[in-house]
């Protein structure tokens, strides 16, 4: 049975048969009239017409003076190439890496790049295609692209090869771009501002994460990768701008899971003198629109099995209490009741019981697995101040605050509030958070002074909202490493490779 290392072999061998013959196996200009879809839509305004097309090839037949290769670009359709003794060039210019046709169809192989002239056509079966007249390789491929790929791991780490062998894959990352194009679309419909801010930062903030390190040789100081976009766009507020939003990564070092990867994208958006009850109704419509333009529907049956429907325009998702659901779900008062009745509660539910674990994110587990039978879409609200160190408090200052968490699919798929913008409220609550890292937190925010600064010069009433592409995968049906190009893996060098190429130290 052959083995990778043959095929590649073969390969080589023709590689320099081609470069004995004066062919550049990898030229640098490609010439394109057309694309293939463009061959099939306008056929009828084409046939007869000379073209030249580019694509990789799938597959290659021969029959004595006939030969047919289907070729593949950047869409989802094919095209034939029809090749005849008799129809093709009999003089070739070898420096423009062309080839003579039926005769030296051996030296191509499936994963070969081309370049086509002729004239379109339509086959006695029917297929359109092109009739060649003139061949160019573009790039000789020195591995066989295989017909599947369901191996898992394999796929992860050729994610390359995952989208050439299965479109649903290859079809899903165009509905990612669409997904973040339609993100920004409807953001600067409504006046907003992209302001793409730095990566590196002194304090990482913004939410409870525990951050990258990272060094700068030219300031000989440690810096963070930043695990949100909130606290410079919020600076932005004071700056005098009154709508602004980023989309970028952001870093966690957190574990994986199928919903979270150390590294995603994410998007966030401030906007000034709004309130969360105008960021209710904002992100009602932003997650429809949304919706509209990436899948074309607003009803999705998840991996889960649970059914989200985004409604119709003007509808209001409806709104679910923390504190009540805490009180009817498990018999905590989030304000009253002691850190051993929560940990009981914990156990009770076979949720982890850990050393470290404080009052913020004992609730939070208590409220993550109720969560998960909740479809949605509904608003969860009621957030304790003592959880939230960023957010204004509900009017009368019941110890809660005014912030709206979207949750849909068992999962919270934004967080968003009436930002705090008191500087001294805020200096307290970031000491209180820096209490908590300094007894063992590592997730609990770090103290910026910087930013309280900037809060002492003012920054108006406002509304901040952030998400990541979560939405996109749960909205999609895929875990999240299924829902990134190329997820991050741990190295590894299989054995095929070390042979292959056994001069090089790996």
């Amino acid at each position: 049975m052959a083995t990778l290392k043959d095929y590649r072999d073969e390969r080589l061998r023709k590689l320099e048969a081609l470069r004995g013959l004066g062919v550049d196996p990898y030229p640098s200009v490609a010439h394109r009239s057309h694309d293939i879809e463009t061959i099939h839509m306008s056929f009828l305004d084409l046939e007869g017409q000379k073209v030249t097309v580019t694509g990789r090839i799938t597959s290659i037949r021969k029959f004595g003076k006939l030969a047919f290769i289907v070729i593949k670009d950047d869409g989802s359709q094919n095209l034939q190439l029809f090749i005849r003794k008799g129809d093709t060039a009999t003089e070739v210019d070898r420096t423009n890496s062309e080839l003579i046709m039926p005769e030296e169809i051996n030296l191509l192989d499936t994963g070969d790049f081309v370049e086509v002239s002729g004239v379109v056509m339509k086959t006695q079966t029917g297929e359109i295609s092109v009739g060649v007249k003139n061949l160019r390789l573009l790039t000789k491929a020195l591995r066989p692209m295989p017909s599947e790929l369901t191996d898992k791991e394999e796929r992860m780490r050729r994610r390359y090869v995952d989208m050439n062998v299965n479109e649903e894959v290859r079809q899903r990352f165009i509905r990612r771009s669409k997904f973040w194009k339609a993100t920004r679309e409807f953001l600067e419909q409504e006046g907003f501002l992209e302001v793409n801010n730095t990566v590196l930062e002194v304090t990482a903030g913004g939410a409870d994460a525990t951050p990258f390190v990272t060094h700068m040789n030219a300031l000989d100081q440690d810096f963070y990768l930043r695990i949100s976009h909130e606290l410079p766009l919020k600076r932005l507020l004071v700056a005098g701008f009154e709508k602004v939003f980023d989309i970028g990564a952001r870093f966690r070092n957190e574990n994986y899971s199928e919903e979270h990867l150390p590294e995603h994208n994410a998007m966030e958006w401030y906007w000034a003198y709004a309130n969360w009850e105008q960021g209710m109704e904002l992100t009602e419509r932003l997650i429809r629109f949304i919706a509209d333009k990436t899948w074309g529907a607003r009803r999705f049956t998840l991996a889960n099995g649970q059914v989200v429907d985004f409604g119709n325009d003007g509808e209001h998702f409806p709104r679910i209490s923390f504190v009540k659901i805490l009180q009817e779900q498990y018999g905590i008062d989030v304000f009253k009741s002691s850190m051993e009745d929560i940990r009981d509660k914990l156990k009770e539910h076979g949720l982890e019981v850990e050393k470290q674990d404080n009052r913020i994110r004992s609730l939070d587990k208590l409220w993550k697995a109720y969560r998960k039978i909740v479809a949605g879409p509904v608003f969860l609200v009621d957030i304790p101040t003592f959880m939230q160190p960023l957010a204004k408090n509900q009017t009368g200052d019941n110890g809660l605050t005014e912030q709206f968490n979207l949750v849909f699919g068992g999962s919270e798929m934004c967080k968003a509030f009436s930002e705090l913008n008191d500087p001294i409220d805020q200096l307290d609550r970031f000491m209180e958070q820096q209490a908590l890292r300094d007894a063992g937190d590592n997730e609990a925010q770090m103290l910026d002074i910087d930013f309280v600064e900037a809060l002492e010069y003012g920054m108006p009433p406002a509304c901040g909202f952030g998400y990541s592409e979560r939405v996109f995968w749960s909205l999609e049906g895929v875990t999240a490493r299924e829902g990134v190009p190329f997820p991050q893996l741990r190295r590894e060098i299989d054995e095929v490779t070390r042979v292959l190429y056994p001069g090089v130290k790996l």
